[in-house]
């Protein structure tokens, strides 16, 4: 009988590196164009350090499309010495906000950080946009065709803070449940393994970040941060 560890392949799950989504004003960019940042352009190359000092060597390699995703990998790539493709799967791109002058002052901060705090709802809209559970529903199906896909052994999939937290919900608890609480710092790596069956996945480590593996100046959370960012813009 085959045994679960000879059948098991690994995801290797990043979020991009670190970007620049509002100016000194609070003012947005736009969030479908922004690229990496200095920051962001160092946490890339530093994971892809990270795999290469242990030969880690990508089947497949998929973002989501939007150019933060995109310029991690490659400098991820760069590091390990690797030239693969890199697949573009738009159903996994960012959960999607509306628009932010539309959000009342007094709805603000929640519209910002409620999608990412305890076990949310699937009716939760994140920024006035696309639901949580909207998200889920077109995360799920694309890592089940990730699955189904027996021509890989070891995959990195590069995407964002919101999807990866939809991917590893799913591996946590087998059922379409959104764990908010799960921080993704720019740039981290998590590793899952997956087996033949629906409900086997393994989560091996979650939020590693190689320039600061110990999160020492960390405290808030990456949606708290933008808020503090953006609120400059309102009228006081």
């Amino acid at each position: 009988m085959t045994s679960p560890l000879s059948t098991r392949r690994r995801v290797f799950l990043m979020r991009h590196g670190s970007v620049t989504y509002f100016d000194e004003s609070g003012k947005p960019f736009l969030p479908e164009s922004v690229p990496l940042n200095e920051q962001g352009r160092e946490q890339a190359s530093a994971a892809g350090q990270a795999f290469a000092a242990h030969d880690v060597r990508f089947d497949r390699v998929i973002v989501s499309g939007l150019p933060r995703t995109v310029e991690t990998a490659r400098r991820v790539l760069a590091e390990t010495g690797q030239d693969i493709a890199i697949d573009a799967w738009p159903e996994l791109e960012e959960i999607r906000g509306g628009r932010l002058s539309t959000i009342a002052d007094a709805d603000l901060r929640d519209a910002f950080t409620g999608a990412f705090e305890g076990m949310v709802s699937a009716d939760k809209r994140f920024l006035g946009g696309e639901s949580v559970g909207e998200l889920m529903d077109r995360i799920h199906p694309a890592i089940a065709r990730l699955r189904a896909d027996p021509n890989w052994d070891t995959v990195l999939l590069v995407l964002h803070g919101g999807v990866n937290c939809a991917i590893l919900s799913l591996a946590l608890t087998g059922q379409r449940m959104f764990l908010g609480g799960l921080a993704q710092t720019a740039g981290c790596i998590n590793a899952l393994d997956v087996g033949s069956d629906d409900a086997d996945w393994v989560v091996r480590f979650v939020n590693y970040a190689p320039p600061a593996p110990l999160h020492g100046q960390s405290r808030s959370t990456t949606m708290e941060a933008l808020f503090d960012q953006y609120k400059k813009s309102r009228p006081k």
